[in-house]
């Protein structure tokens, strides 16, 4: 019995593989075209939306959302949401309409085809270069003016396995302070269980999301950066609690 679930894991993995690429090879003129200008981002939003979904309904992954609010389109937004997984990025295109831009690191640019088109859209940073953290900030804000949303994942990248919830970087917090912009956390419950960076795991089924009531910065300054942090954090730690529970 072991063997056949072994077997499953691996072709499920290059599963993944082909559902990732093939879509981009077929949608590669229009995805081409879309990146020649930077104010046509919000057509390759679309395009990257529509690879998103094909890839979780390929997976036979079923997103279930539950709102406690809901962005309004044409307001810039950041995006925040526990990272676990590859299919983090997928989850968080399908689940918001809004046209945002993932700030993400630069080792993904590297990766094949998929890197093209990534290191051209999204908002790369070096974690390790105080220089690049501070390039993030210029570019978030020529982003922002343009009326698109930023997502980061604030652990700063994957935790370990066994980590519940790392612990979240400022900057997301200090971005959205300095343009006073909302707050949007987002919990993801079943990321991990359902396609986890251990090879022989995961599997169809369920993902279900939470988008929390979001924090408002208006009224706050730098000083409270660490203070938002911890309350994000809270409320996405509590939710995923509440989750396993449940």
């Amino acid at each position: 019995m072991k063997v056949f679930k072994y077997l499953f894991w691996i072709l499920y993995r290059i599963w993944f593989y082909v559902l990732v690429i093939i879509p981009i090879i077929v949608m590669s003129p229009l995805l081409l075209i879309s990146i020649l200008r930077e104010t046509w981002y919000p057509f390759f939003f679309r395009l990257a939306r529509i690879w998103a979904k094909l890839i979780l309904l390929g997976m036979g992954f079923r997103y279930c959302i539950l709102k406690e609010q809901v962005p309004e389109l044409k307001k810039s937004y950041m995006l925040i949401a526990n990272h676990t997984s590859m299919v983090d990025i997928m989850l968080m295109l399908a689940v918001v309409k809004n046209p945002f831009v993932f700030v993400g690191k630069k080792e993904l640019a590297k990766l094949p085809l998929f890197g093209f088109f990534y290191k051209r859209t999204c908002i790369l940073v070096d974690r390790n270069s105080a220089k690049s953290r501070q390039a993030v900030f210029l570019r978030a804000q020529r982003r922002l003016k343009t009326g698109l949303s930023i997502c980061i994942f604030p652990e700063g990248g994957v935790p370990e396995e066994h980590v519940f919830l790392d612990v979240f970087k400022d900057g997301a917090f200090r971005l959205a302070i300095n343009h006073k912009i909302p707050v949007v956390p987002l919990t993801f419950a079943d990321n991990k269980k359902r396609f986890s960076y251990t090879f022989f795991s995961g599997g169809p089924g369920k993902m279900r999301v939470k988008i929390h009531k979001f924090l408002l910065t208006d009224t706050l300054y730098v000083k409270d950066t660490k203070d938002l942090n911890n309350k994000a954090r809270s409320i996405i730690l509590n939710q995923l609690k509440a989750f396993e529970i449940n």
